[in-house]
């Protein structure tokens, strides 16, 4: 292809840049341009900063994707988090895991402790942090979950619905232990469980400790072969400290005694 007349350079781009389905490309090669020659900047560098604003837009908006398919409550983060009710939870194993490090190795993370304490809030903010990371995440309660693979199974579909969510690099169960399952509930868990074990991450947060795990799923042998799946490649946090709703309504309470008295 022939090089464009100078005066038809925008167009011609306009058109390439939509063909490669490079729009940041179309939008900044002109600024950049114009930036490029002000600086003096060699063709490699100026090619170098277009590419980089493509790629850097690119990866913002995969990471807004992934944020919004991960289906979380509410998008929490950890800067959002007040670690000061949780002396327990050792800053520099926090910090590991935000790397999303356990994604790759598909490792899990266990987080146990009381309600209230802020496990939700942790496993969101790890979430968010694999999304940036580039890993696809899926959350959803344990009840939910249990719902969605007992409709798979009525439905004569659960290993193409167990082949689908291992596509997600990390999903996250929130809640194990506040609904009792029966015994066909707590098969279909240990089977998401154990379809992902070596192959994909898996995030849980439980208000019970593993020793109770068989009043949750009806069967003390079953709850034992999914703990040992579950934490056999995992970072188990057993979190203590003040609840941090119990913390927040005392600060609450503090604020409009000083307010009266004021």
């Amino acid at each position: 292809m022939d090089p464009a007349p100078k005066d038809g350079m925008p167009s011609m781009l306009a058109y390439l840049t939509r063909v490669l389905k490079m729009p940041t490309i179309g939008a900044f090669w002109e600024e950049l341009a114009e930036q490029a020659r002000d600086q003096n900047w060699s063709h490699e560098e100026y090619l170098a900063a277009l590419l980089q604003r493509q790629v850097a837009d690119r990866e913002s908006k995969g990471t807004t994707m992934r944020i919004r398919t991960a289906h979380f409550p509410a998008v929490k983060t950890l800067e959002d988090f007040n670690l000061d009710h949780l002396p327990s939870l050792r800053r520099d194993v926090l910090a590991h895991l935000a790397t999303g490090a356990f994604v790759a190795k598909a490792e899990n993370v266990i987080l146990l402790g009381p309600p209230g304490i802020g496990k939700t809030h942790l496993a969101i903010g790890l979430g968010v942090k694999a999304a940036h990371a580039g890993y696809s995440v899926l959350f959803d309660t344990a009840s939910n979950w249990i719902a969605r693979l007992s409709s798979a199974h009525q439905a004569g579909r659960l290993e193409s619905e167990l082949k689908k969510i291992r596509r997600y690099k990390l999903i996250i169960i929130d809640e194990v232990g506040y609904i009792p399952f029966d015994q066909d509930a707590a098969n279909l868990f240990f089977q998401l469980v154990a379809s992902r074990y070596e192959l994909g991450s898996i995030m849980v947060t439980s208000n019970l400790p593993f020793g109770r795990w068989g009043e949750t799923f009806s069967d003390d042998v079953v709850a034992a072969a999914m703990i040992d799946r579950l934490v056999h490649h995992a970072e188990v946090l057993t979190l203590t400290g003040d609840s941090y709703r119990t913390r927040q309504r005392r600060e609450l309470l503090a604020k409009e005694n000083r307010a009266s008295h004021g």
